[in-house]
């Protein structure tokens, strides 16, 4: 009787805890979850207020937390501040608005394929008045240069769990957020460790508009916000560039000077764009690029003028000693982003960014 008494009750007491393992063990699949989590948030820009474009200094600014983020509550992570192109905006590439692209997506996407590590992502909006703000500090944009660099960093690092130094930080962008990136990334390698440029636009100043009566012509006949908005893409693009690094404080409604007045070239203009031209500006900044831990930029063979440039951009630096990766593909500005996202970005950043703090990575 005692032997059958004991008998029962260990059964009893290995269903009990079969039973409390059970539910646990599916209660914990269940709540980890298989994708990452976008937030979109609010930044507010010390040095974008009193622009004089009137835009709000109230940043929206889109952040991709990894799975285990909400998990692992004790882990921190490395940062990628991924810069959007002209024309776009950070909605556009977080899944808000139905678009070319759709970056959590693709990180979600390689994440399951085991190509990278859990990263956070970062993407502020710098769709404005003149349809971007080349990242770029100016009375009539505000100091997008200097919000990408500080103010959002430190927000960043301030509000998640991150992996506060350079090491553990990338920079990265299309287009226009190429050409942010190397703006930016040159003067501050003590923010951010590793570049990678996808398609960098503006590496030289594009002044073709002061010599082409025509587009002269239609870039001086805009008056009002809505010339502006019906204008063509070449134009808008003129238009933001002389807001970011041309402005005029007196020269409303726009407070910018063009690079034509009366259909004349106009060469300080032309001096001040090329100011800001990074393949102009590259060997002033060559200390600092010498002190990144990597770089990388790529373009496709169809888009013929931004590849021309990022030849010229190799060239620079393989005069200066400088590694770096760069790679031309059967591509042209857009269609192959994604998948260059997923099989060369991440995996620069997964290689390259420090997960531990207080380590860097082995210079490349």
């Amino acid at each position: 009787m005692n032997r059958r008494f004991t008998h029962r009750l260990a059964q009893l007491l290995l269903l009990s805890m079969l039973g409390f393992v059970l539910p646990m063990h599916g209660y914990s699949q269940e709540k980890v979850p298989k994708t990452g989590k976008v937030e979109r948030i609010k930044v507010h820009g010390k040095g974008l207020e009193g622009n004089l474009a009137g835009d709000s200094p109230d940043r929206d600014v889109s952040v991709y937390l990894p799975p285990s983020y909400q998990t692992d509550k004790k882990r921190h992570y490395p940062v990628i501040y991924f810069l959007h192109g002209f024309t776009d905006s950070d909605d556009k590439w977080y899944g808000f608005t139905k678009h070319w692209i759709n970056l959590p997506a693709v990180v979600d996407k390689t994440l399951a394929e085991g190509k990278t590590n859990e990263f956070i992502i970062v993407t502020p909006n710098a769709y404005n008045r003149y349809f971007g703000s080349m990242y770029s500090n100016s009375v009539t944009i505000g100091n997008w240069e200097d919000f990408v660099a500080h103010e959002l960093v430190a927000y960043i690092d301030k509000q998640y769990r991150t992996i506060p130094q350079a090491s553990s930080r990338g920079l990265a962008g299309h287009s226009m957020g190429g050409y942010g990136t190397i703006r930016i990334g040159q003067k501050h390698p003590e923010i951010f460790s590793n570049l990678y440029l996808l398609s960098p636009c503006c590496m030289v100043p594009n002044m073709n508009s002061s010599v082409n009566a025509e587009r002269a012509a239609l870039a001086e006949g805009i008056k009002t916000v809505d010339d502006l908005n019906k204008a063509d893409f070449g134009i808008k693009a003129m238009f933001a560039s002389a807001a970011s690094w041309s402005p005029n404080p007196t020269n409303a409604p726009f407070f910018l000077d063009l690079p034509v007045k009366e259909g004349q070239p106009q060469p300080l203009v032309t001096a001040k764009w090329a100011a800001n031209a990074p393949l102009a500006t590259l060997d002033q900044y060559i200390g600092n690029i010498r002190q990144l831990h990597a770089l990388a930029f790529d373009a496709g063979s169809k888009d013929a003028s931004i590849a021309a440039t990022n030849k010229v951009l190799d060239g620079m630096l393989t005069t200066y000693q400088i590694p770096h990766t760069y790679e031309e593909y059967d591509g042209d500005h857009i269609n192959r982003i994604a998948e260059r996202i997923e099989q060369k970005m991440l995996p620069f950043f997964t290689t390259n960014l420090s997960t531990e703090m207080g380590k860097g990575g082995k210079k490349k």
